[in-house]
Parts: C-alpha cells; structure tokens; sequence
C-alpha cells in the first residue's frame, strides 16, 4: 500500500505541474492579467485555432487525471491506515 501511494504522490506532483504549465499557455481573452503583462496586443502571434482547441482538449485530460489521483490518494491515505 504504501508504494502506491508513493506512486501517486509522485503523479500528483507531475500532473500538478503540467497543468499548471498547460493554463499558462492557454491564449488570454482580455481584461485579465494576461492585459497587464502585454497580452492586450491584438496580433497573430498566438496559437491557431487548431491548436488552441487541442491544448483545451489536453488541459482538460490532464484536469480530470489530478482530480482522479487527488480522489485515489484520499482513499488510499484513508483506508490505506486500517490494514
């Protein structure tokens, strides 16, 4: 039991941070902080339509695997202790 919950902690610690690199790239829709830091530029420079769709697609994937390693490591921290 307690290698799984290594195992998780460590896919925790993965998906935590591809995530939170996936959201910083995502395309600023304005008025936010992404105005601030020269993101109000209208240009081309931003990701295609395509891509911007595949990087929606990833990001919510990698979303639900943390939030289902979030889940199993809870269970396994909560049921792991009994045996």
């Amino acid at each position: 039991m307690e290698t799984i919950k290594i195992v998780l902690q460590i896919l925790l610690g993965l998906t935590s941070l591809l995530l939170t690199l996936l959201i910083l790239l995502h395309k600023g829709r304005g008025g936010g902080m992404s105005d601030m830091f020269g993101g109000g530029m209208s240009s081309s420079l931003g990701s295609s339509g395509v891509a911007e769709r595949n990087l929606n697609r990833i990001t919510i994937i990698l979303g639900l695997v943390w939030a289902a390693v979030i889940i199993g490591l809870g269970l396994v921290m909560r049921f792991g202790a009994e045996a």
